[in-house]
């Protein structure tokens, strides 16, 4: 019984994926996941305004989530696995659907589409693209401070505090603050649809909602640099 199940199942997941609403589906549900990771993280780096006993204590609660039934940093790496398999998907289903696209379109239309939707097209693409390296910077910054030359291990106070201080560090993060933003507010809308939210009643909610947590988590991360360049946090 088992053995004739299990290739029937298979064989449904296969064809979900392949399928353009499976992809569509898989980006959805994968994008709202790295979005209530990223909301969460953004609330835990607004404790830099309380001072370093409480980031840095913040810093290493993170690491004993789960004890004593999981060991130390177990939670954070099991977290970290599963925000990765998000993140591969999220973008694989991008990437194919993308290629998709331009394969059922092989001649460009006589006349241009809307410039709202192109934009909003581009921004999708080129800010994911942008936002998978500025994560790749982002790790080797502040978790193994490749590129951080005061990094001093274990003091995420002094780490943030340092680089902040450093004006293309910002501008850095700053601009993928933004691409961060655009990609929430076109997204959001665009996971409602496919997942089937989206009513003629709700989608005005849906939009402003889906804005205004763009707004937030954009603005929320900002804060921090921008209180580091002047002076406010030090």
């Amino acid at each position: 019984m088992v053995t004739t199940l299990a290739p029937h199942r298979h064989s449904a997941v296969r064809r979900f994926w392949a399928s353009t609403i499976g992809k569509k589906a898989v980006m959805a549900v994968s994008g709202l996941l790295l979005l209530a990771f990223v909301f969460a993280h953004m609330v835990g780096n607004l404790k830099t305004f309380l001072g370093a006993d409480e980031l840095n204590h913040y810093a290493g609660w993170l690491r004993t989530i789960g004890e004593p039934v999981l060991r130390r940093e177990w939670f954070l790496w099991l977290q970290r696995a599963v925000l990765l398999a998000a993140l591969v998907l999220h973008v694989t289903a991008a990437v194919q659907l993308a290629r998709r696209d331009r394969r059922a379109r092989p001649v460009r239309y006589a006349h241009r589409p809307p410039a709202r939707a192109s934009f909003a097209v581009r921004t999708m693409r080129w800010g994911g693209a942008t936002l998978a390296v500025f994560v790749v910077w982002h790790l080797l910054d502040f978790t193994v401070g490749a590129v951080n030359r005061d990094f001093v291990p274990g003091d995420p106070y002094h780490n943030l505090v340092a680089d902040f201080r450093v004006w293309w560090v910002n501008l850095i993060y700053l601009v993928a603050l933004a691409m961060l933003g655009l990609h929430i507010h076109h997204g959001f809308a665009s996971a409602a649809r496919t997942l089937g939210v989206t009513r003629p009643r709700r989608e005005r909610a849906i939009k402003i909602f889906g804005s205004t947590t763009a707004a937030v988590v954009a603005g929320g991360y900002a804060l921090v640099p921008i209180a580091v360049m002047t002076g406010l946090v030090h």
